[in-house]
């Protein structure tokens, strides 16, 4: 006997196969897309200490609750071993009132004999404070070139959004560490 091929037959393979390579792409296209958009996601939220980036002070004008409140920033600077840079804030600890725009600076020298870019990466502690820790601006929103034996000032400014006394579970944050450390920048990491 001879086998037959249906035509409808051949037509679901050819739709189930071009599915599945479909996928297969979609696929691809979220795995390329899934940095981005995570880093988007935490920068939204808060989450995994990310602080908020903003334009400007988005608080709402303070109500009775938030008036008087204040609340200690600390901060923190390090630097990835394989740089040869000082990276330290210039004050340890300023305490603000809620919702108030403030303005901090880190010191950063490039203690090698040539040129060196560096990059930031930087976090918020506790983790239920970073979505009312929004920044300004910050040198970590670009890269840092210095020269050899270069020193710099890199300010940082901030406001602690007054809607954390709102949130029953920060409520009780009385201190928040803003933590950074830098990274040499290679060659080829990155489009810049």
């Amino acid at each position: 006997m001879s086998q037959q091929t249906h035509p409808t037959t051949n037509k679901g393979n050819a739709r189930l196969g071009l599915t599945l390579a479909g996928v297969a792409v979609g696929m691809v296209g979220l795995a390329f897309a899934s940095v981005p958009l995570y880093e988007v996601f935490c920068q939204v939220t808060g989450y995994g200490g990310t602080p908020k980036v903003v334009a400007q002070n988005e608080s709402d004008a303070m109500d009775a609750a938030a008036a008087g409140r204040e609340i200690t920033i600390r901060f923190d600077g390090s630097v990835n071993r394989d740089l040869p840079w000082r990276f330290h804030p210039l004050q340890t600890a300023v305490t603000v009132p809620l919702g108030q725009d403030t303005l901090v600076a880190y010191q950063a020298r490039n203690t090698s004999d040539e040129p060196i870019v560096g990059t930031a990466t930087f976090n918020v502690t506790p983790l239920k404070a970073a979505q009312y820790f929004s920044k300004i601006e910050c040198f970590c929103f670009t890269e840092q070139r210095l020269e050899p034996g270069e020193s710099v000032d890199m300010p940082v400014t901030f406001y602690v959004d007054p809607a954390i006394l709102e949130d029953e579970h920060a409520r009780d944050v009385s201190t928040i560490t803003l933590s950074y450390t830098f990274f040499e920048k290679k060659k080829g990491d990155g489009a810049s």
